[in-house]
């Protein structure tokens, strides 16, 4: 005997969800179908919202309610230190040390070769272009005097830092990287407050 179509479709579509297998999914749709209608409702609601209410803010690329985002578009952030991160949830942890005051720029993920992902599906062009346009003599933008490496302290973090790094070179700006407090493996999203915060502040120049 099988599970009712929709029961069955609703499961799958849980499947998809990263770290979830078949029996965590079927457990989820037996948890929703004890719920109260409006509840689903609300839901539902809050799902399609996800892409309806959300943007991609041209300036850092990471996922924002407006482009540009409220950090690129704060005056009072320090615009010319850029702290380069894998995703918007890496920029958040950042965020909640409330010890950075610079800008973002995401990378949309590491170098990783296990999985496929080459440095030219990250976002570095965007980078490269970014630092010579705040360079350039007449620019609005505040030139770049530094970049802050925050990726995770693992081999896909270290090889993105070294690899970027390098290419940083030329532009003579000054490259630091997460110091004290993230263990090798670690990741940053996990990362409590108060190690990153510290991790911040004893930053290393590459």
């Amino acid at each position: 005997m099988k599970y009712p179509t929709s029961i069955q479709n609703l499961i799958e579509y849980f499947s998809k969800l990263p770290t979830v297998g078949p029996k965590t999914a079927e457990r989820y749709v037996f948890y929703l179908l004890r719920q109260h209608p409006e509840w689903l409702q609300q839901f539902a609601q809050a799902i399609a919202e996800v892409k309806e209410k959300t943007t991609i803010c041209q300036t850092c690329l990471s996922i924002a309610e407006s482009n540009p985002c409220q950090i690129c578009s704060d005056k009072k952030r320090n615009h010319s230190v850029i702290c380069l991160v894998a995703d918007t949830r890496d920029m958040l942890a950042v965020e909640s040390t409330k010890q950075y005051n610079g800008v973002y720029h995401i990378l949309g993920g590491v170098i990783n070769t296990i999985e496929g992902i080459k440095p030219n599906q990250l976002n570095i062009k965007a980078l490269l272009n970014h630092l010579e346009q705040s360079a350039s003599a007449g620019s609005t933008q505040a030139a770049v005097k530094e970049i802050i490496l925050a990726f995770n302290p693992d081999l896909e973090g270290e090889t993105t830092s070294m690899y970027i790094a390098k290419l940083l070179k030329p532009y003579k700006i000054k490259i630091t990287r997460l110091a004290k407090g993230l263990p090798m493996g670690a990741d940053l999203e996990y990362a409590d407050e108060i190690t990153l915060s510290n991790a911040l502040k004893y930053r290393n120049e590459v």
